[in-house]
């Protein structure tokens, strides 16, 4: 018997992944392409990889969104995708006239082996007579992430495709690019609102705060307006700042954020999700740091009344346990919020499999909490479940995937994250920042007061 095959006995058998807690990279990929002005999102695989993605967005988002597709089939795996991928650029250019069109592979085509940048180069050759859109491609096979892994390798892709420094120019003081990861409309509309505030310009990338949240419209249109626009994009290289959110991202390896550093000098800041006091202050720190200003009296006043709640619902949750899940950059800034209002995170868990959530989440609570969480990547809802057999929580929060073990349990639900399913506002929920955190704060409260009330044979009662 060869080594090599005594070293795989000793493994641990393979078990299949039962209600994942992640969803696939290229959903992610057409999240990000959404938030860039005029761009359409193509998938290049088969017609039902769309389907589900659209039906995955809109019932989170409710808006609209269409993604194209090359639309392969058998015969297609076997001699290549590559006719259908040209057939399917000049569909969307004729029928939306996009701007730009975000292309990403799918499980099918990357097994397949299709060289997608040969492709896309022999088209622009064989067309380039014609008007042609901005083309960008990002290699997303779902057998290789998650949406997350799937969003960030977008983000990266635009720069790397896109962005320029005109080497004439000076970085532009008060120019700062912002990557907030994946975050609700909402928490993009709360952010553009603070950079304006401290009178900087920026450039969020993606921007989805129109894009997947738009007010309604007479007419139906196929790439509605807003998102990132394409010369902010071109632009990034001349900004004087890049403030990129994710503990577990910065650990990760080459991100957007770090590309501009190193290709164009941009300085880069790596931050946490803001949320909650100690992380939202960093993100403070560095505005103030970056425009020169102090911090506006409305977000002081924000703050204060942040701590005022902070002391106030303190006899309601402190020493309550919290089982947090989704994905790994959320779930680190969640529990660096319970830490810091007395809830203690017995299980924190992700369907990702970056290497780097232990040590993210560790780093946030290992100065406040005397027994550290117990922390899980690569899990799915099967083993969130068998967890919380013998962990007992008093309260879930994550994505709505996890109602039929709240609703078994009979455990508050706090949703959060991509996607929500079962509730209404997914897109309009706001977590960033002194406000958003309020808001959360709020949510959580009142869900154990209501639990307590539930349970009380009195029921109702001043508190």
């Amino acid at each position: 018997m060869s080594k090599k095959l005594k070293i795989r006995q000793k493994t641990e058998p393979y078990v299949s992944t039962t209600n994942a807690c992640k969803l696939c990279k290229p959903l992610g990929a057409c999240i990000a392409f959404r938030g860039i002005e005029g761009c359409a999102p193509f998938l290049h695989g088969s017609q039902g990889c769309a389907t589900y993605m659209r039906r995955y967005i809109i019932s989170h988002f409710r808006e609209p969104i269409d993604i194209a597709s090359s639309s392969l089939s058998e015969k297609h795996a076997v001699y290549g995708g590559g006719p259908n991928l040209m057939k399917g650029i000049l569909n969307v250019m004729d029928k939306y006239g996009a701007k730009v069109i975000g292309i990403a592979t799918t499980c099918l085509t990357e097994t397949i082996g299709d060289d997608v940048p040969r492709l896309l180069k022999e088209f622009q050759i064989e067309f380039g007579d014609r008007q042609l859109p901005t083309l960008v491609n990002v290699s997303t096979p779902s057998y290789g992430g998650t949406h997350m892994e799937g969003f960030h390798a977008t983000v990266k892709a635009v720069i790397d495709q896109l962005a320029t420094r005109q080497e004439d120019k000076e970085s532009v003081p008060n120019l700062i690019n912002l990557l907030p990861g994946l975050c609700s409309p909402a928490d993009i509309r709360h952010l553009k609102e603070i950079l304006a505030d401290f009178e900087i310009s920026g450039t969020v990338l993606p921007d989805i705060s129109e894009t997947l949240d738009a007010p309604a419209q007479l007419d139906y249109e196929k790439i509605p307006e807003g998102g990132t626009p394409i010369a902010a994009i071109r632009n990034m290289g001349n900004s004087s700042k890049t403030i990129e959110f994710g503990q577990v991202l910065q650990r990760s390896g080459s991100t957007g954020g770090k590309l501009l550093q190193e290709r164009f000098g941009v300085p880069l800041h790596s931050l946490g999700m803001p949320i909650g006091i100690r992380e939202s202050d960093r993100f403070f720190d560095v505005l103030e740091a970056v425009s020169g200003r102090p911090t506006p009296r409305k977000y002081a006043l924000e703050r204060g009344r942040l701590v005022d709640a902070y002391v106030d619902g303190h006899k309601y949750i402190f020493g309550k346990r919290a089982v947090v899940y989704g994905e790994e950059d959320l779930v680190v800034g969640l529990t660096a919020f319970l830490a810091e209002i007395g809830i203690q995170p017995v299980l924190c868990a992700s369907g990702g499999h970056s290497g780097h959530f232990e040590e993210a989440i560790a780093a946030v609570t290992s100065d406040i909490l005397g027994e550290p969480p117990v922390v899980k990547e690569g899990f799915d809802f099967y083993e969130i479940a068998e967890e919380i057999e013998s962990l007992e929580p008093d309260l879930l929060i994550g994505t709505s995937k996890g109602y039929p073990i709240a609703r078994k349990h009979q455990i508050p639900l706090i949703r959060a994250g991509f996607p929500i399913h079962d509730r209404f506002g997914g897109q309009r929920l706001l977590h960033l920042g002194y406000r958003g955190t309020q808001s959360l704060l709020d949510q959580i409260v009142n869900a154990i007061i209501e639990k307590k009330q539930a349970n009380s044979t009195i029921g109702y009662g001043y508190l």
